[in-house]
């Protein structure tokens, strides 16, 4: 259940920023940003701690190449759908939200491998040790 929620907010975080429907930050902060200035900058910074967050957890537990080889597992993975004639990539839209998916599942993963590390292995990841 944790990893679910974890992967979750990631989806709500991306999706929120961008996605092919008209209800995404940089479509709002696009065209009524400017009238609304003070309340752009706010949703803007919201969602730069929340990216924040996520980014540094995700590079501390599986760093750039984890984040590259589950991007790469999940582009296997849509390469195989298309193949067996499964996904079908000529609509746009559903190329977006597979992209907003597999960023996600990056972050998702990313800010649960220490938990599932320590879960596999029973030993717990010590960062930053002050001495």
């Amino acid at each position: 259940m944790g990893f679910l929620l974890r992967w979750l907010f990631a989806f709500c975080l991306v999706a929120a920023t961008y996605n092919p429907t008209q209800y995404n930050f940089t479509r709002w902060a696009l065209t009524d940003g400017q009238d609304r200035l003070s309340i752009t900058v706010l949703a803007g910074l919201v969602l730069l701690v929340g990216y924040i967050i996520y980014l540094r957890a995700t590079l501390r537990s599986i760093g750039a190449f984890g984040m590259i080889l589950i991007l790469a597992l999940v582009g296997a993975l849509l390469w195989v759908a298309y193949d067996f004639g499964l996904l079908d990539l000529q609509n746009r839209n559903l190329t977006v939200w597979i992209g907003i998916f597999a960023l996600s599942l990056v972050l998702g993963i990313g800010l649960s491998w220490s938990i599932v590390r320590r879960k596999l292995s029973g030993q717990a990841d010590v960062d930053d040790v002050d001495e």
